[in-house]
């Protein structure tokens, strides 16, 4: 019998979401996946609904509601398979993701974690955009460098060894959002990792209204500085430097928009103080242009806002 894949999908309150999900991991093309759905809590009948469409083709776990990091972690925990798929309750799975993917760690016996690319899709389920992993991940193997300058998972997109769990652990409970980028993170620290050139997953972005939230970038920001302060002597000074040189750029603009401006000026300044190079300046340089963008359109607005105001 070919492994035993085990399909983990977290959910909470999303019971027509997350039969979506549940159907495409039922469809997949290779044969021998258990599917395991953690009901972290919900109060909108999710787990009776899956349990009375789909019956024993499913093992549905209920919780008390304690976060995404935390359902995903009772599931991994439950699960039987040799090789763990991620997927969230609002995201889909192409029919052939997890052949694919079973079918890459099967030739490289020595990487822990593959990827797909993914489509990205809107809250009604319409494509978008195709994050294609060659674009921040050149290269397969050891790839610590490359996943410090854009550590963005897609959990829906991974497939890993149990002997990968057993290693660096599970989902970082104490976070919010972000948990995923410290997963894929300590992974790379570790082992290989791989990329299979196909659109093979979908997923939605913003389903939530967390993607522009003021914390998303903080905690984003708290697990590379954290990271990077752990780990500096496995870890080389320019990797380092560009490591936090882009996620402080990265999130300035983010802050930004979501309307957190002292934030986004201090993740400016902590770029600039890392400034090695020419290319660098001139990242900054574009970075303080889009700042002050942001704050001229911003500015706007609230002249808008303010000359529409009646007077008393």
């Amino acid at each position: 019998m070919p492994p035993l894949v085990s399909a983990v999908i977290p959910t909470y309150n999303r019971a027509r979401d997350v039969r979506i999900a549940v159907e495409t991991a039922l469809s997949q093309t290779y044969p021998t996946i258990e599917v395991i759905v953690v009901d972290d809590g919900s109060t909108d009948g999710t787990a009776e609904a899956l349990r009375q469409e789909f019956g024993d083709r499913l093992r549905c776990l209920v919780k008390p509601n304690g976060g995404v990091s935390s359902a995903r972690n009772a599931g991994l925990a439950a699960a039987r398979g040799d090789y763990l798929a991620l997927l969230d309750s609002d995201d889909e799975w192409l029919p052939t993701h997890v052949e694919a993917q079973v079918a890459f760690l099967e030739r490289h016996p020595d990487f822990g974690m593959v990827l797909t690319d993914v489509v990205r899709m809107d809250a009604q389920r319409r494509d978008y955009q195709l994050f294609r992993r060659r674009d921040f991940l050149p290269e397969d193997g050891h790839i610590l460098p490359w996943v410090l300058r854009n550590p963005a998972l897609v959990p829906a997109s991974a497939a890993f060894r149990r002997a990968v769990l057993e290693d660096v652990g599970g989902f970082d409970e104490t976070l919010r959002t972000a948990e995923d980028l410290d997963f894929h993170l300590r992974v790379a620290l570790s082992w290989k990792i791989g990329v299979v050139e196909q659109p093979l997953t979908r997923a939605m972005r913003g389903h939530d209204g967390l993607s522009a939230s003021p914390r998303t970038y903080r905690d984003y920001l708290a697990v590379i500085e954290g990271f990077v302060d752990r780990h500096r002597d496995q870890v080389e000074p320019r990797d380092r430097a560009a490591a936090l040189l882009q996620a402080y750029a990265r999130n300035a603009r983010g802050l930004l928009q979501a309307g957190d401006a002292r934030g986004a000026f201090g993740c400016a300044a902590k770029g600039v103080s890392l400034v090695r190079s020419s290319r660098d300046a001139v990242a900054m340089g574009r970075l303080g242009m889009d700042l002050a963008k942001g704050m001229a359109v911003r500015a706007r607005r609230a002249l808008r806002g303010s000359s529409g105001a009646p007077r008393r």
